[in-house]
């Protein structure tokens, strides 16, 4: 209730005809609602564009976020990869490659700024500068982000959201090379009581020919 309330208290801030609230403003009540989010699951689409090498990839599947430290990307297409962060360590499975790369969980100061927010590691008012365009999509709002520490991974994180809800509908990122990530959720359930054992990568039910490495 509190986060509806508070997105309705945004909404109104944009009637017809006027500009859009204050970047900073729409960043506090977005860490304010987010950080009542423990954890949340959708379906996506993710699709990139551009970069060195002119292209467009798209890719589906389902996510599962648990604060604070654990994910699971499952990718219905191309390789079908997963992406299994445990609290502890990061699995990034490539069943066509037949290998599976292991590494530490990264520190809050080496770890991409997109990934902190979204496991909770994160806090948008102090991790980032924003702002917000006064031409908003009818329903959602649209908050660029630019990291006050350069971020290896990109230069803005954009987040959309649902103006009644403040609930995460997308996320568009911008690397170095110009090539542009968008990630699209849609069936979003917040709060829906994970469970530690949801984000457990048991090498040894992998086939025997998959190299695991560290």
């Amino acid at each position: 209730m509190r986060a509806f309330l508070a997105g309705l208290t945004l909404a109104a801030l944009l009637p017809s005809g006027q500009t859009a609230p204050a970047a900073p403003d729409v960043a506090r009540q977005l860490q304010a609602h987010y950080a009542e989010v423990h954890d949340f699951t959708a379906d996506f689409t993710q699709t990139y564009r551009g970069g060195v090498v002119s292209q467009t990839v798209t890719d589906r599947g389902t996510v599962r976020i648990k604060k604070p430290g654990r994910m699971r990307w499952e990718y219905a297409t191309s390789q079908k990869q997963r992406v299994v962060a445990d609290g502890t360590e990061i699995y990034f499975y490539l069943p066509e490659d037949r290998k599976v790369y292991v590494t530490p969980l990264p520190r809050a100061d080496e770890a991409s700024k997109a990934m902190l927010f979204l496991t909770g590691r994160g806090n948008l008012t102090r991790d980032f500068t924003a702002s917000l365009a006064a031409d908003q999509p009818a329903g959602q709002w649209r908050l660029q982000l630019v990291p006050k520490v350069p971020d290896s991974d990109f230069t803005t994180l954009t987040l959309v959201v649902n103006r009644a809800t403040l609930a995460l509908e997308g996320l568009v990122t911008k690397d170095q090379t110009e090539g542009t990530t968008t990630y699209v959720f849609s069936n979003l359930k917040e709060n829906v009581g994970l469970k530690d054992g949801d984000f457990l990568f048991d090498t040894s039910k992998l086939p025997k020919d998959v190299e695991v490495i560290r």
